[in-house]
C-alpha cells in the first residue's frame, strides 16, 4: 500500500503542475493577444518534443529503475512548470512546456511500472486503475488553486505553485524501495539500448499488440487533447462564462470523473475483461461528450453533463493503463508504457488542439469539437476489440504465456 500511495502522490503532483497551463491559457491568450491557431501550434510543438523526451525517459526507467526516474522527473517537471512564469512569448512558452511535459509525463511509465510490479496479482488492475485517479485529482486541486490566484495575482503567479512539488522527492527517497521484479530482471539480463527495445516491440510476436495499442491511444488522446485543454477557452469564448466559472466546471468535472476511474477499474477487474471495459467506456464517453456540447442551456446542466461525460471518457484511463502495463514483459514495461502510452498521448494532444483550432475557424466551436473529439473516440473504442482479452488475477509473468497460447490457437 505504501508504494502505491507514494506513486499516487507523485503522479498527482505532476498532473496538478501540468494542469495549471490549461487554467491559465485564456488569460495568456488575452494578455498576449494571440490567435487560437497560434496557441494550438504552441501546444502541439510542446507535446511533440515532450513525447520524444518521454520515450527516452521511459527507456531509462527500464534501464536504471522506476524509483530513480520517478525522483528525477518530479524535480525536473516542477522546475520546467515554474519557468512558465518567465515566458515572454509563444516560443519560450512552447519550449518550457515541452520540458515540463517530457519530464512530468515520465512519471506515468515510472509510477505505472512500479505499481504493476508490486501490486497483488488479483488486485493489480484495481491498484493500477486507482493510480490513474491521480490525474483528475491533480486537475481538481489545480482548479481550486488556479482560480483565486488568477483573480488576485494573474497567470504568471499560478505557475510558481509547481515548486511545491520538489520536497516530495524526499518522501520518495525515504519510503519507496525499488521494484523487486525490476531488480531481478536487471540482474539477470544485459541492459538493452532504446533501439533494441523498440525492435522487440515491433517483432512478430508483439507487433500487432504494439501498433494496435498505439493507434487506439493516439485517436483517444487526439480527442482528449482537442477537448480538455481548450474546454476552458470554449466555455469562456463560446458559452460566455467567466474564467473562474470555466475553471471550476472543468475542475469539478474532473473530480467527478474519479467515480468513473473507480467504476472502470472495478468492472475491468471483477465483471468484464479490461479490454472490453475500455471499449465500452470509450464509446459511452463519446456519446456523453456530444450530449455535453449540444444539450446544456446553463451552468448547472453543463456541469451535470460534463460530470456524466467525464465518468466514461476520462474514467477509461484507469482500466486502459492497467491493460497496457500488464501485457508487456517486465524488461519492456516502462518503454511500452512510454511508447503506447506517453508518445501516443503527446502526439494526440499535439494534433487535437490544432485540429480543433482549424475547425473552430471554419465551422465554429460546436461542430469542431463534435468531429475532432467524438469520431476518434468511437474508432478508438472499436480498435481495442481487435486485441485478445486477458483474464484478471494472472501474475505478470503468466500473462505473456496466456497471450502466446491465444496467438497459437
Amino acid at each position: 500500500m505504501v508504494p502505491f500511495l507514494i506513486c499516487f502522490g507523485a503522479y498527482a503532483f505532476s498532473q496538478l503542475d501540468l494542469a495549471l497551463f490549461a487554467y491559465a491559457l485564456p488569460a495568456i491568450r488575452k494578455d498576449w493577444a494571440v490567435s487560437l491557431t497560434l496557441i494550438g501550434a504552441v501546444i502541439s510543438l510542446a507535446y511533440v518534443l515532450g513525447g520524444i523526451i518521454q520515450v527516452w525517459m521511459g527507456h531509462l526507467t527500464d534501464r536504471y529503475g522506476r524509483r530513480f526516474i520517478l525522483m528525477l522527473s518530479t524535480v525536473l517537471s516542477s522546475v520546467f512548470v515554474a519557468l512558465h512564469a518567465l515566458a515572454t512569448g509563444p516560443l519560450f512558452l512552447g519550449l518550457v512546456r515541452a520540458g515540463a511535459i517530457g519530464t512530468g509525463g515520465a512519471i506515468y511509465p515510472s509510477s505505472g511500472a512500479m505499481v504493476a510490479e508490486v501490486a497483488p496479482a488479483r488486485f493489480r488492475g484495481l491498484y493500477a486503475g486507482m493510480l490513474q485517479t491521480a490525474y483528475p485529482f491533480g486537475w481538481f486541486l489545480a482548479s481550486l488553486i488556479a482560480a483565486p490566484i488568477l483573480i488576485a495575482f494573474g497567470w504568471r503567479a499560478v505557475f510558481l505553485v509547481a515548486l511545491l512539488s520538489i520536497p516530495y522527492v524526499l518522501l520518495i527517497r525515504r519510503h519507496l524501495p525499488e521494484s523487486r521484479r525490476f531488480q531481478t530482471q536487471a540482474a539477470a539480463a544485459a541492459k538493452p539500448s532504446l533501439r533494441d527495445s523498440l525492435a522487440v516491440m515491433l517483432s512478430p510476436g508483439l507487433r500487432r499488440r504494439t501498433l494496435t495499442l498505439f493507434c487506439a491511444q493516439l485517436m483517444f488522446v487526439t480527442a482528449y487533447g482537442g477537448s480538455s485543454f481548450l474546454l476552458p477557452t470554449y466555455f469562456v469564448e463560446h458559452r460566455e462564462m467567466t474564467t473562474a466559472t470555466a475553471a471550476y466546471i472543468v475542475g469539478i468535472g474532473n473530480a467527478i470523473s474519479i467515480l468513473g476511474y473507480v467504476s472502470a477499474a472495478l468492472i475491468g477487474e471483477f465483471v468484464l475483461t479490461r479490454r472490453t471495459t475500455v471499449s465500452l467506456f470509450t464509446i459511452l464517453g463519446a456519446l456523453g461528450f456530444v450530449a455535453m456540447l449540444w444539450l446544456p442551456t446553463g451552468v448547472t446542466d453543463t456541469l451535470f453533463l460534463f460530470g456524466v461525460m467525464s465518468i466514461f471518457f476520462y474514467g477509461t484511463a484507469a482500466v486502459k493503463f492497467a491493460f497496457v502495463a500488464e501485457i508487456f514483459p517486465t524488461a519492456l514495461r516502462a518503454t511500452a508504457l512510454a511508447v503506447c502510452g506517453s508518445l501516443a498521448v503527446n502526439l494526440g494532444i499535439a494534433a487535437g488542439p490544432l485540429l480543433v483550432a482549424a475547425g473552430v475557424d471554419q465551422f465554429g466551436w460546436q461542430w469542431a469539437l463534435t468531429v475532432v473529439v467524438a469520431v476518434p473516440l468511437i474508432f478508438s473504442g472499436l480498435l481495442y476489440l481487435l486485441l485478445e482479452p486477458v483474464p484478471s488475477g494472472l501474475e505478470v509473468e503468466d500473462i505473456e504465456k496466456h497471450l502466446a497460447r491465444g496467438s497459437a490457437q
